[in-house]
Parts: C-alpha cells; sequence; structure tokens
C-alpha cells in the first residue's frame, strides 16, 4: 500500500485547484484534484505534505490541518492511504509552471461541475460541511466508484 498526500489550498472561498495534464501514464490524467503525491522514505504525512505542495506550487505552508484519511483500493492501482489536508495561510509566489498539470483558483461552489472522481465529491463535499476526522474507503472498477463506505 502507498501513502500520499492531498491537500486543498483556500483562499477567498475558492480552493487551489490541479488539473492534471501534463504528465504520461498519469491515472488521474484530465481529473480537477488538490496538490500532494507520493510519501519518500522516511517521511511522515506532514512532511511529505509540505514537500509535495511546495514541488507543485511554489508554496510554504504555515498552517495547515489533516483532516481525515481516505483510503483507495483498485483493480489497476496499488492500494492507497491518502492523507487528506486543507490549507490556510503560505508564503512565496504561486509556479504557474506545474509539472504535473495547470493550477487554477476555483471557487468551492463550482467545483462540484469539474471533472472529478466520483469519490473525490465525497470528501470534497465533507470538506465544505467542514468536517474533520473524514475516515472513507473508496473501491473502484478502472475509473467506476463501486463502493463508498464512511467511517
Amino acid at each position: 500500500m502507498i501513502n500520499t498526500t492531498l491537500c486543498y489550498i483556500e483562499k477567498d472561498d475558492c480552493y487551489l485547484m490541479l488539473l492534471r495534464n501534463r504528465k504520461q501514464n498519469d491515472l488521474n490524467e484530465g481529473k480537477w484534484i488538490g496538490v500532494g503525491g507520493k510519501f519518500e522514505e522516511g517521511e511522515d504525512c506532514d512532511t511529505c505534505l509540505l514537500r509535495e505542495v511546495y514541488e507543485e506550487t511554489g508554496l510554504r505552508l504555515k498552517e495547515y490541518t489533516l483532516r481525515g484519511l481516505v483510503k483507495f483500493y483498485s483493480d489497476r492501482w496499488e492500494a492507497e492511504n491518502m492523507y487528506l489536508y486543507t490549507a490556510t495561510s503560505w508564503t512565496g509566489e504561486l509556479n504557474e509552471n506545474c509539472c504535473e498539470g495547470e493550477l487554477r483558483w476555483i471557487p468551492v461552489k463550482e467545483i462540484p461541475s469539474l471533472s472529478l472522481w466520483e469519490g473525490d465529491r465525497i470528501f470534497l463535499e465533507a470538506l465544505s460541511r467542514g468536517e474533520n476526522n473524514i475516515a472513507l474507503s473508496l473501491y473502484y472498477e478502472g475509473d467506476t466508484l463501486k463502493k463508498a463506505v464512511r467511517y
């Protein structure tokens, strides 16, 4: 099982979203997601979060909150523990040339109209309600969400 982080950075009722459209063989290709990525050896979730956000955005997070754990199971990809964060304060300037894709501030109310993974809609809705301690398992067959279990 791989460990990853995903962060939704908040500003003026918007989330910083990433349209994954620049990597080859990207399981997230064409989807809008937050920013984050895989743990490197020896990292904990906070260290991974800070490194990945900086690499993808050029921003150094100052205030961030772990909001939950989402587990992904798939018939195509390795199982994943994803540590879900939000952030409200940072330093630095946004890097417009993210190697992963296009970064854009999207109003939270418009996010449901984007091309999202179906499971992401579940935890994004929970985030919009201000929930903490989100615990969710998502089961996919290909790109299709077959089952979602909240704990």
